[in-house]
């Protein structure tokens, strides 16, 4: 069922709720999140019962109209509004016209391990969500089995996240663990090893002795300061991405990417 332009305003009870998702407190409080634009919309209706309802503008109702059949398909509002609502509701300031509001799908670690991974990537204290979004969308791309975050890393569901994952979001497990000692541990006792990417690295990603063929976790750390003595010592190998020319480093998105692939290289 479509509702009309004009019958939710930026006033009304839904859209204000639907607003109050931009705020980290009440997305962990609702077990809700926004996820914005085409792309990510069309992945949330693929899975059942992830989207709650959408809010679209008639512009984008009727660009695509494939969208709405399938949500109206599954028994999901189409809330056909006015652009301000979807202004309201959006967190880009030229917002595509459709948001769906979704129910979070994250995993607890202990689920994520029941599926036997063995190829996992870890969060270490990641505060850009940016980074976090493209993160996920490369273990995407690599065919890693899950991404953890763990620390005081930023959440996944943040909207600058969920857009940067351009619908990866939806399509591997995301775990939320607080403790990185005891993810480490439960992944090493999994059978993974665990490698820390770090500039100062004993092993070089691609020397010999790394094996990347092994049932493997990343541990990718944070932006500015990377990944803390601690789990560095944790980690069974501290690796390096080699700089071939002149630059002072990668960035995080990059590193891990370079990373990931090189892992999935080894694999096939």
């Amino acid at each position: 069922m479509a509702s009309l332009p004009g019958e939710l305003t930026v006033r009304s009870g839904r859209v204000k709720y639907a607003r109050r998702l931009a705020t980290r407190a009440f997305r962990e409080s609702s077990g809700e999140f926004l996820a914005e634009g085409p792309q990510a919309v069309r992945e949330a209706l693929d899975i059942e019962g992830a989207t709650l309802e959408v809010f679209a503008t008639v512009t984008a109702t009727d660009q695509h109209a494939e969208l709405q059949a399938a949500a109206e398909a599954a028994g999901i509002a189409w809330n056909v509004v006015t652009d301000d609502v979807v202004e309201a509701i959006a967190d880009t300031v030229q917002p595509q016209g459709v948001v769906a509001r979704c129910i979070a799908i994250d995993r607890t670690l202990d689920e994520l391990l029941a599926t036997k991974p063995t190829f996992v990537v870890v969060c270490a204290d990641i505060r850009d969500p940016g980074n976090a979004g493209a993160v996920i969308r490369a273990a995407d791309a690599a065919g890693a089995d899950g991404v953890i975050f763990g620390g005081d890393s930023v959440d996944p569901y943040n909207p600058k996240s969920v857009r940067a994952t351009v619908g990866s979001l939806f399509h591997l497990p995301i775990v939320i663990d607080k403790d990185l000692g005891a993810v480490i541990a439960r992944l090493q006792g999994a059978g993974l090893q665990v490698l820390a990417a770090d500039g100062g690295g004993g092993v070089g990603l691609f020397d010999p002795e790394l094996d990347l063929s092994a049932p493997t976790a990343w541990l990718m750390g944070n932006e500015a300061w990377g990944l803390p003595a601690e789990l560095q010592s944790a980690a069974d190998k501290v690796v390096a991405v080699p700089i071939y020319g002149k630059a002072e480093s990668l960035n995080l998105a990059t590193a891990a990417a370079v990373c990931l692939y090189a892992t999935a290289q080894a694999r096939t």
